[in-house]
Formats: structure tokens, sequence, C-alpha cells
């Protein structure tokens, strides 16, 4: 194994243990916040690994809403009540509905590709709008889910968010390790000089097609876990305010480190749950200040806070010329 995926594993490794070891310590209200952060966080993350490319998402509400409501109807149709499996069924289901527009949507680029994302989006919206069976406007409850068949009631906020911190943050660690291998590395390739790709022999769209099901996969298993959380699900998972916000959180964090992302997740979560508290109306324009405040001085994001101290990796280009390994 490559001294940077033993790295990459150890550090997420423990990362992960300190934060179960800190729930320990936190009120239910914290943990139920910090549950929101980590399932919205990793939709964000799918975001990022599109912008890693040159592409930016405004339709991650599309597959936020196909895993919500694929683990949803799961879970009561199917009578299926293991987290897991119902967080395993909202990625696999957002990948598969992903999968026709995948090939599609890798052959625009800048605002064709954010606008149709968008649509995409907007179009589910009308779709569960409109649908009865799936309780229209008004959406529809779960119930508790199950962790191995056990029940989880007598501490439910600390166990999803044990869940969460777990499962998203493997999936964490295998953003980080896929960001660092060839194919991730082609993706900054990409960013940098998408025609110098081509000419080396490398699948750009292939590149964009590839990394869109892999936010999708992130987006579903988000919107699962969100279900999980709130025990409800509403056609409000896939307007386009909610895609807004998972791209507020990834400029805010930058491309440049994996955990910026959920660290910007979790700020956003605070400074909206607080704002809304004593500023009802108008915390969006305290959430907009921040905004431009960090773009002001620090416009690559968050997370280049650290990841400018880290040594540079290989040169992204330099990758490309390994083109056996990306065909």
């Amino acid at each position: 194994m490559h001294a940077t995926t033993v790295r990459t594993v150890l550090a997420g490794g423990l990362v992960v243990a300190l934060l179960l070891a800190a729930g320990l310590a936190m009120p239910d209200w914290l943990l139920f916040l910090a549950t929101m952060a980590i399932s919205h966080g990793v939709v964000s993350l799918g975001v990022v690994v599109m912008m890693r490319a040159g592409v930016v998402s405004f339709g991650q509400g599309f597959v936020f809403a196909a895993g919500g409501y694929a683990a949803a109807l799961v879970a009561n149709q199917w009578g299926v009540g293991d987290a897991l499996l119902l967080l395993l069924a909202g990625g696999v289901a957002a990948v598969v509905l992903s999968l026709p527009f995948a090939p599609l949507l890798a052959r625009y680029r800048g605002i064709f590709f954010a606008m149709l994302t968008l649509a995409i989006s907007m179009v589910l919206y009308g779709i569960l709008l409109k649908s009865v069976a799936l309780g229209g406007s008004d959406g529809f409850n779960v119930g508790r889910p199950t962790l191995f068949g056990a029940s989880i009631d007598g501490r439910a906020n600390f166990v999803l968010y044990g869940i969460a911190v777990v499962v998203v943050g493997l999936l964490a660690i295998a953003t980080r390790i896929y960001g660092d291998s060839v194919r991730g590395l082609v993706s900054l390739a990409i960013r940098e000089n998408e025609l110098r790709v081509e000419y080396l022999g490398a699948s750009v769209r292939r590149a964009i097609a590839a990394n869109y099901l892999i936010a999708a996969f992130l987006g579903g298993v988000g919107g699962a876990l969100t279900l999980l959380a709130l025990g409800h699900i509403d056609p409000m998972f896939s307007y386009w305010t909610t895609s807004g916000e998972f791209v507020f959180v990834a400029i805010l964090a930058g491309h440049h480190s994996v955990l910026a992302v959920f660290v910007a997740s979790f700020i956003v979560e605070v400074v909206r749950s607080f704002s809304n508290l004593y500023f009802p109306s108008t915390w969006q324009l305290a959430m907009g200040v921040f905004l431009l405040v960090v773009i002001r001085f620090l416009p690559r994001g968050l997370g280049s806070l650290w990841a400018d101290r880290r040594p540079r990796a290989a040169p992204a280009v330099e990758a490309v010329a390994m083109k056996e390994a990306v065909r």
C-alpha cells in the first residue's frame, strides 16, 4: 500500500475515533446538529469532487432527494429498517438514476453544466410535488431505524451520530484516496488544461462522468442519512435552494481538503441555527455576509489554511501522462 494511502487511512481513522469520543459528551441538540452537518457535508463533498475537474453542479438536490426517497420507500414499502442498508439503498438509487445523465452532462462545461444539473433537479422536484403516492408537497414520515436488528430508541441521537461519523468517515477517506490517485489527479489536470489532457490520451468526458457518478453516490448517502436524522422527507430535498446550500459549503471549503468540507458544513449549520433562532428574518443575510468575508480573505476556501502547508504532490499533468491507468 502506498505511503500516502496509509497516512490517509490512519489520519482518517484518528479523526473518526476522536469524533466518536467527543459525541459521548455532546448534548442531544449538538448531536443532531453534527449529524445534519455530516449528512449535508458528504453531499457537498460530491460537489467538491466535480469542482476538481472544473465543473460545478447546481443540481445536487437531485441525488440528495433520490437517495432520501429511495431509503424512505425501502423502509416503508419493503419493511427494511437497518440504517446501514438504507444508506446503501440511497447511494445505489442515486447512482442508478444519475447513470443516464452522466454521458450527456460530461459533454458540457461552465454555466451549461450547472444549468443542466439544476434543470434535472427541478424536474424531479416537480414530479415529487405532484405525486400523491409520495405524499405530494407534504412528503411523508419514516419510522426510527434499527442497527443490525437492534432498536436504537435508548440513545437514538448518539447512535445516528455514530453511524454518520463512521459511514461518512469511510467515504471521506475513500474520496481522499481517490483524489490522490492517478484518476483523481487527472481531474486537476482537466481543470488546468482540458485540451492537453485529451492530447495525452486520457478521456475528459469519461473522467467527468465518473466524478458525477461518485458525487451521485455521496449525495444519495447524504440524503438517506438526512432522512434517518429527520424521520421525514419532502420535495424540498430537490429544490434549487437546497442544491445552492451544497454549493455554498463547497465554495466555503474549497477543493483542497476533504476535512475542510465538513468543517465548513458544520460552521454553516451552526451559523444558520443560531441566526435563525435570534434573527429569524435575516439569517440569510448573515450567511451571505459570512461567505463574502471568507471569499475576501480566503479565496481558495478554508482548506487552504492547512492544505498550502503540506508538501506538494506530483503535478497533475504528469499523472495524465500515465494514460494507461485511465484507459
